[in-house]
């Protein structure tokens, strides 16, 4: 099933110590990259945390908020006081310096650095660690629904896209063989009119060598075989699991590859016209890929 690489999840989980809370947010990138954000004291399972991640998502940015709540009345803050001793002295020096009054208020210092310290003990032990991993999975499933529902919307609309470049395909592959006999009356007519006042005679075998050589150069048969071949895997990808970005990806940069040389070879406004209208198509699906797992 086809994944997009934009969506978000979130979960809340408690117990009679924690009340836990988790938002998954993730957006495209070529490779995974994930970034987890929680409290001071809850950073031994920040790589726990991103294991879980990476076991459940193949690529994208994917930022993990962590919020963390006791519910238990135990504080996981306190007071730090010598820190608030030295930011005192600090103040009275200063104070004593320009022959001023030390303010009397020291609420004023509770937000200074340092002043405020998360308890040095753990908040999340070992033994919580289930009810966290529980948050986070529950998450991460609520992100998958999401990036499932957009992958079904994207891969309906990648279809369709298709569907257009395969019927400016069927433009090419009818309109080229007339081009040739098309060539081929218009050069004769030429000539006839270039020697209708002269005794000069051009045999058929020159003409059908001179149609030859620009059918030859203007065969596009093995171009329109690979681009058929590769729509064709192209819509098989879109119903594969897992999830299969790099590879559409790569059939994109194909579709432009033969688009382009039928288009350099053939000679003809008609075909322009096709190979134009097919690489509007291709260009909106590479679009729409950018942001395919």
């Amino acid at each position: 099933m086809l994944l997009s690489m934009t969506g978000f999840g979130e979960a809340r989980r408690h117990d009679q110590k924690l009340q836990v809370s988790v938002e998954v947010k993730s957006v495209n990138n070529r490779h995974l990259k994930v970034t987890v954000r929680c409290p001071d004291a809850a950073l031994g399972i920040e790589n726990e945390i991103e294991r879980v991640v990476r076991g459940a998502i193949g690529r994208g940015t994917v930022n993990v908020n962590l919020r963390i709540t006791r519910v238990d009345g135990v504080t996981s803050s306190q007071l730090d006081v010598e820190r608030l001793r030295s930011y005192w002295r600090e103040i009275s020096a200063i104070a004593a310096e320009f022959k001023a009054e030390p303010p009397k208020d020291l609420t004023q210092f509770i937000d200074l650095p340092g002043v405020i310290n998360d308890s040095s003990d753990a908040l999340v032990s070992s033994d919580q660690w289930p009810l966290v991993e529980a948050a986070v999975r529950e998450a991460l499933a609520k992100l998958d629904e999401f990036r499932q529902r957009e992958g079904i919307a994207m891969r309906d609309e990648m279809a369709g896209l298709c569907k257009e470049v395969q019927g400016r395909v069927h433009v090419v592959a009818e309109r080229a063989p007339e081009v040739v006999t098309e060539y081929r009356a218009k050069i004769k007519q030429r000539v006839s009119d270039l020697l209708r006042e002269s005794e000069v005679v051009i045999g058929d075998a020159d003409l059908i060598r001179e149609v030859s050589i620009f059918a030859d150069r203007c065969d596009i048969t093995e171009e329109l075989a690979r681009l058929r071949s590769h729509i064709d895997q192209f819509l098989k990808l879109l119903d594969a699991t897992p999830s299969s970005g790099r590879q559409l990806e790569f059939l994109c940069q194909e579709f432009i590859r033969e688009l382009n040389t039928i288009g350099s070879k053939a000679n003809d406004i008609t075909i322009a016209h096709a190979i134009v209208e097919g690489k509007a198509a291709v260009e909106k699906i590479r679009e729409i890929v950018q942001n395919v797992e």
